[in-house]
């Protein structure tokens, strides 16, 4: 008995010492950034329709202030945070006084979390829905020095103080170059609702994303908060060709495009000896789509040859699909001066379908990252560089198990010459 405690005791030392010999360090980065400190402000709806009890057996008002809570508590400390509603305050049937019913809960800011959350939990669904002065006011509120501007609108509905057009609005604050992105959310959102919150992501350069569930709101509440906080990056339109040979030629950077249901598009990349071409995609259901759908990502020599895919699939329940891929190049043998980079054709193709009253044009949104990168020592054994860090733990463990077998098979036969002498 105590050899076996031994043994096993060996063991463990044995796996831990090798897998941790397999690991290298962290390294820790500090990001020392001079410049303003990047600034959101969350603009939720209060507005009467937030009572239905339609988000996972709750209401929408209390699925908001639940994410709400867990965002604030996971918010970055460089990040200036405000809270603005919409519909909060004002009963009454006027209309007039109903679309001026908006209010800033809580500053933009350095972020105390707990007068935050102890003001979002006094919100009670009341009134109207004014997304348009709304949005106007927290315009003013995130103001147009320079630093990284976000707005995150929530809403379960459409803005109910026409002819002040929200999606003009977002137009007029994108047309005054203040740097003001504004991301949408809809709440268990209807087509209209759908298409009027996209709008006002377009025409900022934000995101709509439609939500169903608790979970799926605080994670992306929270995804485009943190997001304010890294280095801004102006995505590049671009349009994807429908075969390699016309493509256009993309540089390392954030490109966007729109894509067809069902279409296939290309676009180039030149990737120099020594060199890995590294390149995701993200594909939007920025409408109501068919279930049952995925996202392609594909390289390819320019005569159509595949070297490396990268794919994923969904079934109704998320509105962003992402795959990416990574391809690296050999360095090539000999005295040969006159290496030519090869050209990589990357080819997008996505499974959507639309049902039949929803209409299929413009294609859906497509945002494209391309980065070439110095590539790893051996690029010839493309499988094993994805694994990263644990490689290295795969092999440690290959030869744990390989040590283990053998001592266990030693006591094994120990066990049985004593049993036999016995």
């Amino acid at each position: 008995m105590i050899t076996r405690k031994r043994l096993a005791a060996g063991t463990c030392a044995l796996l831990a010492t090798l897998a941790l010999g397999g690991l290298s360090p962290a390294q820790a980065y500090a990001d020392e950034t001079d410049g303003p400190a990047p600034k959101v402000e969350l603009v939720l709806d209060v507005s009467g329709s937030m009572r239905a009890r339609d988000i996972d057996g709750d209401s929408r008002m209390a699925a908001a202030k639940q994410a709400f809570n867990e965002v604030l508590d996971a918010t970055p400390e460089d990040v200036e945070l405000g809270i603005r509603t919409l519909g909060a305050n004002y009963r009454g049937d006027d209309r007039k006084t109903g679309c001026k019913d908006t209010q800033q809960l809580y500053p933009v800011g350095p972020l105390d979390r707990t007068e935050a959350k102890t003001a979002v939990a006094t919100l009670q669904p009341t009134g109207w829905t004014p997304i348009g002065p709304a949005l106007l006011k927290a315009a003013d509120d995130l103001g147009s020095g320079d630093g990284t501007k976000r707005m995150v609108l929530i809403s379960d509905g459409e803005d109910t103080c026409q002819p002040l057009d929200p999606c003009e609005v977002a137009r007029e604050i994108s047309a005054k170059g203040i740097g003001l992105t504004i991301d949408t959310l809809g709440l268990v959102a209807d087509a209209k609702t759908r298409e009027q919150l996209s709008c006002i992501a377009d025409a900022t350069g934000g995101t709509y994303t439609s939500v169903r569930h608790k979970d799926e709101l605080t994670d992306r509440v929270g995804q485009l908060v943190d997001r304010a906080a890294d280095p801004v990056v102006t995505p590049v339109a671009v349009d994807g060709a429908a075969q390699c040979a016309d493509a256009p030629q993309l540089k390392p950077g954030l490109f966007t495009d729109r894509e067809k249901f069902g279409e296939h598009r290309y676009y180039r990349v030149d990737v120099e000896p020594g060199k890995e071409l590294r390149a995701s995609v993200s594909v939007a259901a920025d409408r109501a789509v068919n279930r049952d759908y995925g996202v392609l990502l594909r390289a390819v020599t320019t005569h159509g040859r595949e070297i490396v895919r990268g794919q994923e699939s969904g079934d109704g329940r998320t509105d962003v699909i992402s795959t990416g891929l990574r391809s690296p190049k050999p360095e090539q043998s000999g005295d040969d001066d006159e290496a030519q980079p090869e050209t990589v054709c990357l080819q997008v193709s996505n499974s959507y379908s639309a049902p039949a009253s929803v209409k299929t044009t413009p294609g859906l949104p497509v945002e494209l990252t391309v980065d070439v990168v110095d590539g790893p020592d051996n690029a010839s054994d493309v499988a094993s560089f994805g694994l990263g860090h644990g490689w290295w733990l795969l092999a440690a463990l290959v030869v744990v198990g390989f040590l283990a077998g053998v001592l266990w098979g030693w006591i094994s036969r120990w066990r049985i010459a004593v049993w036999r002498t016995n």
